[in-house]
């Protein structure tokens, strides 16, 4: 057996008191007559119903992050709970309300909340895990201070709108022939990168650490959030079945407005007339895959990823983390853009 990894030490270590500190914060929606609220919440985390367990809670990268990020910056990573089960949270929010409108069936291995309790119940329960995420945030003020709560509540609601904002651009794509990268880049900060650089954040925040350390967390995640959007839309295209989950090309043949295939159709070459002849079958996506290599989508695309995946790290090295925490989180970044290896 292989030595466990510093992030997987910790996960186990941190993992029993984030999940205490989640039930906490959900308890309130059986309340009032609710209990069938509080079980779409418990089954939306995974805890409850057909193949409930580790698989179907995920991996809980962004609140170990927020508790990473507070012990890289000097502090003790138990007081930045109430921020990691409310960046869980937040996260499990936007994917209720995901499944809905990308008519996602299945999330995690198991049918998603909208399929087994209908679109109603579905955003309803999203509405409540959203609110449920507000109030587990304010209980930052049992392990921190007034000042801490409040500048972490104002980026709190940054975020969210981030959030919603790189939905909006998400979904407006799917009608729009011509994407410009910008958009591109817009729609990925907000949809991918907001959380992510909002977890390091308000964990080094939890810490006290100076605003200027803060924003270099915060550009760590931003950057990290970047580079793996990038690196899964490589993997959207040319990654290995097996490995995903998922058929092959599948960005292809959705016409998916991701990177490599935005920078293959601006060189209006091969790829560009092949996407514009009409349908794309699993066939012709395949052929499509190669043309777009051929013509450099996949080399511009890995190279941009690296070149953020370096800017992340260079933020990190900023930040000035303590050692054993600092050295997990580079691990932990290198280890999420090698998920094709």
């Amino acid at each position: 057996m292989s030595e466990k990894s510093g992030f997987e030490k910790f996960s186990e270590l941190a993992r029993p008191a984030l999940r205490q500190e989640l039930e906490g914060a959900i308890a309130a929606s059986a309340e009032h007559g609710t209990p069938g609220l509080h079980e779409m919440i418990t089954y939306q985390l995974g805890w409850t119903g057909e193949n409930a367990g580790p698989k179907a809670e995920g991996k809980q990268i962004r609140p170990l992050l927020v508790l990473l990020a507070c012990q890289a910056g000097g502090g003790d990573w138990r007081k930045a709970l109430p921020a990691a089960a409310a960046v869980e949270l937040i996260h499990n929010f936007s994917l209720v309300h995901d499944d809905i409108e990308d008519n996602g069936e299945v999330r995690r291995g198991r049918p998603t909340v909208w399929k087994i309790w209908g679109e109603a119940q579905a955003i309803n329960t999203g509405d409540a895990i959203f609110a449920l995420a507000f109030a587990s945030l304010v209980n930052l003020i049992k392990t921190t201070s007034p000042e801490i709560v409040l500048g972490a509540g104002t980026i709190f609601h940054q975020t969210c709108l981030r959030l919603t904002q790189g939905q909006h651009l998400d979904i407006a794509f799917e009608d729009q022939e011509n994407v410009e990268l910008e958009s591109y880049w817009k729609m990925v900060g907000g949809k991918t990168a907001a959380l992510l650089a909002f977890s390091l954040e308000v964990g080094a925040l939890c810490a006290g650490v100076s605003p200027e350390i803060q924003s270099q967390y915060r550009d760590f995640g931003h950057y990290l959030g970047m580079s793996f959007q990038v690196q899964d839309d490589i993997l959207g295209i040319w990654g290995a079945e097996e490995q995903l989950g998922k058929s092959t090309t599948g960005d292809i043949i959705t016409r998916k407005k991701s990177l490599p295939i935005l920078y293959g159709l601006a060189q209006e070459k091969e790829f560009y007339e092949g996407w514009n002849e009409g349908e794309i079958t699993p066939e012709k996506a395949l052929v499509l895959s190669q043309i777009l290599e051929a013509e450099g989508g996949r080399a511009y695309a890995q190279s941009t990823a690296d070149r953020l995946i370096d800017l992340a790290l260079t933020a990190l090295e900023n930040a000035n983390p303590e050692a054993e925490s600092g050295l997990i989180l580079e691990e932990l970044a290198k280890k999420l853009l090698k998920r094709q290896e």
